[in-house]
């Protein structure tokens, strides 16, 4: 144990751990955040029940399937060591192949690209043992490969990759092939922690061939092999890959009898009785002569003493926590929600809206967060939300430095999200909180955005009138199908946010862009109320600038008009003239003299040219802002438990 600490600490840091909600992630994080405090764990959505006792400040929530999420996880944490343990498909129950080959291979494409471009110490990446297929017992790294499934094939890609990026440009990479890794933590649907379940009971689950052989290694060994190939990687190593295995060959039968030994079991054991992998096979283990001669690792806890450490932690799982410990589990649970509220002057509506989003997660019993975006309010939202966050740690608080408008404020929120799905909703209460309950049933129902369509508002007669003109204004001059009477109040999955956050304009007109993804999407009828607290922020001018924002953002129809009336008028233009020389020509007395005329044809070709300058500059500014490159939105601060946090322009904290 000293002697993996020394290395530890040898390691360069910043560190990451990809995957670290993940088995061996969540391992190898913990190891190395015993000795350093440089280590960040790097999860999906949320740290999960491997990670409960982990600092939230050492949790980054980044989808590694985002390249824009990647490139700014890179940007601000700049690691040094990255110990890549992203996977999907390894479980049986994770069978969607373009998922399987995004996650094994893209992102890993991805986050090296981004790491290639700056100075770096070591990539250190989980491979697998699936990735030799049939060529299964005791291959040498360089043996022919055989992949026999989807995840094979998508590790083997991987490997491929690192060894060219590895030998071609010189990128400090290595891949650890690693074998049937077992230990604390490990998924409770897996094969050790259900046969020590049951043998803790004196009874032994069903069993699939008894010839189907493993070759079980301990996860404390898999780490320290992570850690000495990142402190042991020199250039000549560079995209080499290792068998991460013990070398022994432990058939289903042998298994099975050592467990009755160690555990005192009396029950024989039910071979064939479950149905076996795909992929398994008899004779599948590890050579792993060249890990031992380059890195110096070699495993080094036996089997028996494995399924003793491996059963202490079983011992201290009641069967509630045995069941949910597992991905299979968590795949069925309900999904969860990040309500964005963007704030600006809702000091006194912000406790009002807090009750009743949490009355309304509550009824529907799912995991939420709520996410309070105060966006330059000069009424004390700040302090509001603090009070907040300290009593309810599912609410945290944004804080911009100036006004920045609501759609830079639901961006603000979006960016920051980890749960399934978010909802963006006005701080003034007039979005219904309640309207979610039927957001989320047609969720549920498949609907990948489900928006909040506006049937009757309360308000003054001529006001509504102009509203309900704008949308059909706007609707008819869109390129775009966009939903009547549809505002910013929404449902939107993952995945839709993941491809509105890839959309790089600044001047952002959400329910447009929300519009232009697509995907499947459904409204909700409700009628919006009154302003609760003060005077709506609203006006003619600022309704007239949304307008304006909307159509120039999604139509090139004043464009076209204009091209359409200057052919017109030229056309017509051509035609006087010859009428008028003809005129002059054939018919002199009759001919229009004057200025008068004159005069009218200048003042209409003057007036639709300084309108057609007028509409081409609109789009010339919306151009300006875009190219200027100007940072979106600026945060000055984090809002947690109760605490704000001042943020540097890298994101980090003062």
């Amino acid at each position: 144990m000293q002697d993996i600490q020394v290395s530890i600490r040898a390691l360069k840091g910043p560190i990451l751990v990809t995957g670290a909600s993940g088995f061996i992630g969540a391992n190898l994080f913990k190891l190395i955040a015993s000795v350093r405090n440089d280590v960040y764990a790097v999860v999906m959505r949320e740290k999960n029940w491997r990670l409960a006792d982990v600092k939230d400040e050492l949790i980054v929530a980044v989808d590694l399937n985002d390249a824009a999420a990647t490139k700014n996880l890179v940007d601000s944490i700049t690691p040094q060591t990255v110990f890549d343990c992203v996977a999907y498909g390894a479980y049986s129950f994770e069978e969607d192949p373009g998922l399987i080959h995004q996650t094994n291979y893209q992102s890993l494409v991805t986050l090296v690209s981004q790491l290639v471009k700056r100075p770096f110490s070591a990539f250190i990446h989980a491979g697998s043992s699936s990735e030799y297929g049939k060529n299964c017992t005791a291959p040498e790294e360089d043996a022919a490969c055989e992949p026999n499934s989807h995840y094979a094939v998508s590790k083997l890609a991987g490997a491929n990759y690192l060894r060219y990026m590895g030998k071609e440009h010189g990128f400090p990479c290595v891949n650890l092939r690693l074998y049937a890794v077992y230990g604390a933590m490990e998924d409770t649907s897996r094969l050790i922690p259900n046969l020590l379940h049951q043998a803790l009971k004196g009874r032994l689950p069903p069993f699939v061939d008894p010839r189907t052989s493993r070759d079980f290694v301990h996860v404390d060994d898999v780490c320290a092999a992570f850690v000495m190939a990142a402190v042991k990687l020199h250039p000549q190593l560079y995209g080499e890959s290792f068998n991460i295995g013990s070398g022994a060959q432990t058939t289903i039968a042998e298994l099975a009898a050592l467990t009755r030994r160690v555990f005192s079991v009396n029950e024989e054991p039910r071979f064939g009785s479950m149905e076996g992998r795909d992929w398994d096979l008899p004779g599948w283990y590890a050579n792993p002569r060249k890990a031992e001669q380059a890195l110096g690792w070699k495993a080094t806890i036996e089997l028996e003493e494995g399924l003793r450490m491996s059963a202490d932690w079983v011992s201290q799982l009641n069967e509630a926590d045995f069941t949910s410990s597992s991905k299979k589990e968590s795949a069925q649970r309900q999904r969860s929600i990040s309500a964005i509220v963007a704030c600006y002057k809702d000091a006194e509506a912000i406790p009002i809206m807090y009750r009743r989003l949490t009355d309304t997660f509550r009824k529907l019993g799912i995991d939420y967060e709520i996410i309070f975006v105060n966006d330059g309010s000069p009424d004390g939202c700040e302090q509001v939300i603090c009070e907040i966050s300290a009593t309810d740690p599912h609410v945290m608080g944004i804080s911009h430095s100036r006004n920045f408008g609501s759609q830079m404020a639901f961006r603000s929120g979006m960016e920051l999200s980890t749960k399934d799905a978010v909802v963006l909703l006005d701080g003034d209460l007039q979005d219904p909180p309640e309207l979610i309950e039927q957001m989320y049933a047609q969720w549920k129902a498949g609907y990948n955005v489900v928006y909040g369509r506006r049937v009757r508002r309360e308000m003054a007669w001529h006001w509504g009138l102009m509203y309900k003109a704008f949308y059909r204004v706007f609707a008819a001059f869109s390129y775009v199908d966009i939903p009547l009477d549809a505002g910013d109040f929404s449902l939107m999955d993952r995945r839709v946010v993941g491809w509105l956050l890839k959309c790089p304009e600044r001047d952002l007109f959400v329910r447009g862009l929300r519009a232009y993804v697509g995907f499947k999407q459904t409204g909700v009828d409700y009628v919006r109320p009154e302003r609760m607290f003060g005077r709506s922020t609203n006006s003619l001018l600022k309704n007239v600038d949304w307008a304006k924002r909307g159509i120039f953002s999604f139509s090139n129809t004043p464009l076209t008009m204009l091209t359409t009336a200057g052919v017109v008028l030229l056309a017509l233009s051509t035609f006087a003239a010859i009428i008028v020389g003809l005129l002059r020509l054939l018919f002199p007395e009759i001919a229009p003299r004057g200025a008068t005329t004159l005069l009218i044809v200048v003042l209409m070709f003057g007036s639709l040219n300084l309108f057609a300058i007028g509409l081409v500059g609109e789009y010339v500014a919306k151009i300006m802002v875009e190219v200027k490159g100007r940072p979106r939105l600026i945060r000055s601060a984090l809002i947690r438990h109760g605490k704000s946090t001042g943020l540097l322009p890298d994101g980090k904290a003062l």
